[in-house]
């Protein structure tokens, strides 16, 4: 049973060792890397991953140290998963070094490639605003042109309604001048309605009167012929 345990345990080991020694590889991978970043990436997916395994096989030998019946041999077993421990950190230490020396290696090489590349672009910046300008300045006289006659053509249609308006003033001002001799038509005319009314009045008023004379005068012969001792 023991020498199985011990069996388990160099297996273990072994393992570890392997798995140390291929985070370390990967980690000179990403100090040499050059780019890009999906490389990288890809890089450190890789260090991921074998970190996690390294992780579990450590965590199975301290199983192991604890299942030793020999108090020796479970603390020689401790004493290598602490050694073991020790240089994941610092595996990890490593990985992260070289991960800000990549990235900072490769930022600085975009950024050469971004000057490179803006010197062209500068110059063919300079050829396009030329022949921007040239397109331009041939767009605005143009429109100069089509504002010039927009003008004239608006300046004529000034004119001709200057000249509507001023007819359809002259048309208003005899159309006032008619209203005015239609509205003293119109005053004369209810005055003398006014004052034939006022006549009409008069007229059936004098001819009640004049019934009433009648009337009465007829009441009175009447009167004084039938009943003269009244």
């Amino acid at each position: 049973m023991a020498s199985s345990m011990d069996v388990h345990v160099r297996i273990c080991g072994q393992e570890i060792i392997k798995y140390d020694l291929e985070i370390k590889a990967l980690i000179q991978d990403i100090r040499d890397c050059p780019g890009p970043q999906s490389a990288l990436r890809e890089f450190n997916s890789q260090v991921k991953e074998k970190f996690n395994k390294l992780r579990l096989r450590i965590q199975d030998l301290e199983q192991m140290a604890r299942e030793q019946d020999r108090e020796t041999d479970r603390q020689a077993i401790q004493a290598e998963t602490a050694s073991q421990r020790r240089q994941m950190l610092s595996n990890q230490t490593a990985w992260r070094k070289a991960n800000l020396a990549c990235k900072l290696a490769i930022d600085n090489m975009e950024k050469e490639m971004l000057l490179c590349g803006g010197e062209n672009q500068t110059t063919r910046q300079r050829k396009a605003t030329k022949e921007s300008l040239v397109e331009t300045s041939s767009d605005i006289t143009e429109s100069l042109m089509s504002i010039s006659r927009m003008m004239s053509e608006q300046v004529k249609q000034s004119e001709d309604a200057i000249g509507t308006l001023a007819t359809s003033s002259r048309t208003v001002q005899e159309t006032n001048e008619e209203f005015k001799n239609m509205t003293g038509t119109i005053h004369l005319g209810r005055k003398l309605i006014l004052k034939y009314n006022r006549r009409e009045l008069t007229d059936k008023l004098l001819i009640f009167l004049a019934v009433a004379l009648f009337l009465a005068t007829v009441l009175y012969i009447l009167k004084k012929r039938l009943f003269p001792f009244i």
